[in-house]
């Protein structure tokens, strides 16, 4: 794997909701976009809410969870989605994270 820089990776617990953020800078060919993310709103119990990752950028994309619905969407660039993510997050959970980055 071609080496990358973690710019956020954490995990956070308030009521009954759990968010957890990764986001790496990479050279990875498989992130065209420079970037390997994970940006997740959960219930404690596993259930996600909210999700956005490119897990499979190379061949599907960019990909926003809401629940167990997956839409493709295209990337802003990673402060853009990042943003977009923590206003969701908040609006969804009710909840006014503490966010790391």
């Amino acid at each position: 794997m071609a080496p990358y820089i973690t710019i956020a990776d954490w995990k956070a617990v308030k009521d009954d909701y759990v968010v957890n953020v990764t986001i790496r800078q990479t050279e990875d060919e498989t992130y065209p976009s420079g970037w390997d993310y994970s940006l997740h709103l959960g219930k404690i119990a596993g259930d996600t809410i909210l999700r956005y990752d490119n897990a499979h950028e190379r061949t599907k994309g960019h990909e926003r969870h809401a629940g167990s619905e997956v839409e493709i969407i295209d990337f802003p660039g990673m402060l853009t989605l990042y943003d977009r993510f923590k206003e969701e997050a908040e609006e969804m959970s009710s909840i006014s994270w503490d966010w790391e980055t």
